[in-house]
């Protein structure tokens, strides 16, 4: 099949439109259905090279930027399939969530304009409930596939300046579905997020220009071959690593990440936190690592460092919360400490735990968001005190959820056992390679970081989903095929990625030893 990694990457964002027109005219149905389809198609033909492995593709572009050319090796299929997946299974869980969502925004706005001019008709009443929403819908999938697109760009892009590019269309998106679709404040969080996350692609531009300007080129291919200028080696990495950890939410730079997923639509969520957040993971391994061997080396026991306070602050801030979703948000940068830790290992079994992490918080991660929307949509409410008992009414969001939860803690037989594993061994065998003993007391300390996931996720389950039910919750129903048949997909998927991970494994442990060798 030709131009595969152009179809995957490029078709969710030309047929946004499409995306657009069916829902405004057809209704959510249509339009969730093109979606998944679309997104289903991308993802089954993506898988296709990754047999025969490394595979590339390359276009002319302009003189300026170098090449434009898109790259599915070791350690970007895992990224690259995860990507795909989790946005799949979110387009179909996306429909009934953010109908609902739509519907209760056009009922606020019935009421705010009946108290406007004392009752009776009203300023809005020519468009009907069904108009709007199927307007809103439509703008709501076109934005969720072009997010898509920038996620799926950024991991395949053989270039810096295509890197940036598609970095910065994901999180374009992501702003205008907080700015229309979500809660509270939605507006001011929105713009909360633009400028972090913008003020931290900035920087990343910063060391990219320094990189690209003095090498004299912007492709990742030349920059390995010709090396980059002593003088601004330090100054490129500080940009890197800067820019990627406001990303990733690291620890002192995840001010925003509690404030947006508390206002965010769930959908939203569970594709930033199983999917966007992965890929400044990505960029870490891709510029930092491979491009940048030398300065990796000096910063690793650093990130190493970050990636532990990153874990602690996280889990100990989660055991504090009652919103579901703010619980979820400190959970998110948590794991996302466990990336760090293991991108500081040294190691390639550290590396390469630190990647099935991704792989394992993904899935983990977007069941326990499905959970939230399937609460959400059932039960009305996200303090976790108000609930309980629920695993008699929902029992399948439950078991879905107990797995997703499994998954986090790296609780065999799902995928989170192998990652967690894999990566501590790695971080373990650098302690004692190295006879450090900063390295042996981050291992430690990270085992203990592990104890604190347990905690808070099983005390979690246990206040949702069991306990005496609330007498309000007597007639609580499982939610919909729509919610229920996604989490069902995926909790399958950990299962079997954790029984044999060698089908991430035996594209990743290869890679991450021709990559540091040890």
């Amino acid at each position: 099949m030709p131009y595969i990694l152009l179809q995957t990457v490029f078709l969710p964002l030309l047929l946004s439109p499409v995306a657009y027109l069916l829902g405004r005219k057809l209704g959510p149905n249509t339009s969730a259905w093109f979606s998944f389809g679309l997104l289903l198609y991308c993802t089954a033909i993506i898988i296709l090279p990754v047999f025969s492995g490394t595979y590339e593709e390359h276009y002319r572009w302009t003189q300026l930027f170098g090449e434009f050319g898109l790259l599915l090796d070791g350690l970007a299929s895992p990224f690259a399939i995860i990507i795909y997946v989790v946005s799949t299974v979110v387009a179909l869980f996306s429909k009934p969530y953010m109908v609902a969502r739509i519907t209760s925004q056009f009922e606020e706005r019935m009421n705010s304009q009946k108290q406007l001019i004392g009752g009776g008709t009203t300023m809005i009443e020519s468009s009907s409930l069904k108009n709007y929403v199927n307007n809103q819908i439509g703008a709501y999938f076109a934005l969720f596939l072009v997010m898509a697109m920038g996620m799926l760009g950024a991991v395949l892009a053989t270039n810096l300046i295509e890197f940036y590019v598609f970095f910065e269309v994901m999180l374009i998106p992501a702003f205008f579905m907080i700015a229309l679709w979500g809660y509270e404040a939605r507006r001011r969080v929105a713009l909360l997020f633009f400028f972090w996350t913008h003020v931290g692609a900035v920087i990343l531009l910063l060391g990219f220009l320094a990189i690209g300007l003095n090498v004299g080129s912007f492709n990742f291919a030349d920059i390995k071959e010709h090396g980059i200028p002593q003088n601004i080696l330090a100054l490129a990495a500080a940009g890197i690593i800067i820019g990627l950890g406001v990303k990733m939410a690291a620890f002192v730079v995840h001010i925003w990440l509690p404030h947006v997923y508390r206002a965010a639509p769930t959908p939203l969520n569970a594709l930033s936190s199983g999917a966007m957040l992965g890929v400044g993971a990505y960029g870490f391994f891709r510029l930092l690592i491979m491009l940048l061997p030398g300065e990796y080396s000096h910063f690793a026991l650093f990130l190493n460092l970050w990636g532990l306070a990153t874990m602690i602050y996280g889990g100990l801030m989660t055991l504090v919360q009652d919103d579901i979703k703010k619980l979820f948000a400190y959970s998110s940068i948590s794991q996302m400490g466990y990336i760090i830790f293991g991108i500081g290992s040294a190691s390639a079994l550290g590396l390469s735990g630190a990647e099935m992490m991704f792989v394992s918080h993904s899935l983990g991660k977007v069941l326990l968001f499905m959970m939230v929307g399937a609460i959400v949509l059932q039960v009305g409410t996200r303090s976790i005190t108000k609930m309980g008992g629920l695993a008699g009414k929902m029992p399948i969001t439950a078991v879905c959820a107990t797995i997703g939860a499994l998954t986090i803690m790296g609780v065999p037989p799902t995928s989170g056992f192998m990652a967690e594993w894999t990566m501590f061994y790695g971080a373990l065998q650098t302690a004692i390679q190295q006879g450090s003993i900063i390295r042996m007391v981050a291992f430690g300390l990270g085992l203990v970081a592990t104890v604190i996931t347990m905690a808070y996720v099983l005390w979690m389950i246990k206040r949702v989903f069991f306990g005496k039910l609330p007498e309000n919750l007597e007639n609580t129903k499982e939610a919909n095929w729509y919610v229920t048949g996604p989490m069902m997909v995926l909790a399958g998927f950990t299962i079997v990625i954790g029984i044999y991970p060698d089908i991430f494994f035996n594209q990743i442990i290869p890679f991450m030893k021709g990559l540091v060798g040890v």
